[in-house]
């Protein structure tokens, strides 16, 4: 049994079919790369796996670790170990950097005690300092005028300071110049090893020359149409997706 599995798993939003049966593994200490062109259902899959109350589950399974993720809120997943680094990080007016990542750290380690402040604020500016946050982050909104890189940055320093145990990167690498690539795929790389299972989602191969992935598996029209080594990745890079067309 892998550490996840997901197995037949049909999707609706707003009425409408999105994935249709998609099936996938993923054991911690790995990492898949999901790619596939706009529309084909990546993002749904990330959003079910995370508990998105706007994707409905129609079918099939989601189970990480033995346990059925899909009767499980967000918030209980999330406790489980499962992270979702988004396409699109939503600005939080009014909440600090610093209050939102010490109130999820205390939310998601377990144990019901609160990481001593201290503790916390080594963390948070070691974590700064590998992902090249400014500490004058420290005083501002979440995401609340960030630019694109910036949130994403963001989004990989919640990963470190919540150490989770599935990560799943949603498009973590679009709007980003090549240097912010660099350093959000460097932070991502500290990040793996044996207790943490990554998914990348991506339309791009970019990302995956500086984070190597065991698998390649590529989405077409809600569902998985090829699986590979990383030179899938390569031929996606040489031939596009128009290819895949056939075989959906």
């Amino acid at each position: 049994m892998a550490d996840l599995e997901i197995r037949d798993l049909t999707v609706e939003a707003d009425g409408a079919e999105i994935l249709r049966g998609v099936t996938l593994d993923l054991d911690k200490g790995r990492t898949l790369a999901l790619m596939g062109p706009n529309g084909s259902g990546k993002s749904t899959l990330a959003y079910a796996i995370a508990g998105h109350p706007a994707y409905d589950v129609t079918g099939g399974t989601i189970t990480w670790k033995g346990t059925a993720l899909t009767e499980l809120t967000p918030d209980e997943r999330a406790r489980l170990g499962v992270f979702l680094a988004m396409q699109y990080p939503v600005e939080v007016p009014g909440v600090s950097l610093t209050n939102f990542l010490r109130t999820a750290v205390n939310a998601t380690q377990g144990d019901g005690e609160d990481v001593p402040v201290r503790e916390f604020m080594s963390r948070l500016r070691g974590a700064m300092k590998d992902l090249g946050v400014d500490e004058s982050f420290l005083q501002r909104s979440v995401n609340e005028g960030f630019s694109g890189g910036e949130k994403k940055r963001f989004e990989i320093l919640q990963a470190s300071l919540l150490r989770p145990e599935l990560a799943v990167l949603d498009e973590t690498d679009s709007g980003l110049d090549v240097d912010a690539l660099k350093t959000v795929a460097e932070g991502v790389n500290r990040l793996q090893g044996p207790d943490l299972g990554v998914l990348i989602i991506t339309h791009y191969t970019r990302i995956l020359r500086y984070i190597e992935p065991d698998e390649v598996h590529v989405m077409f029209e809600g569902r998985i149409v090829a699986s590979g080594g990383p030179e899938l990745a390569d031929e996606l890079e040489e031939h596009g997706y128009e290819n895949l067309k056939t075989t959906a």
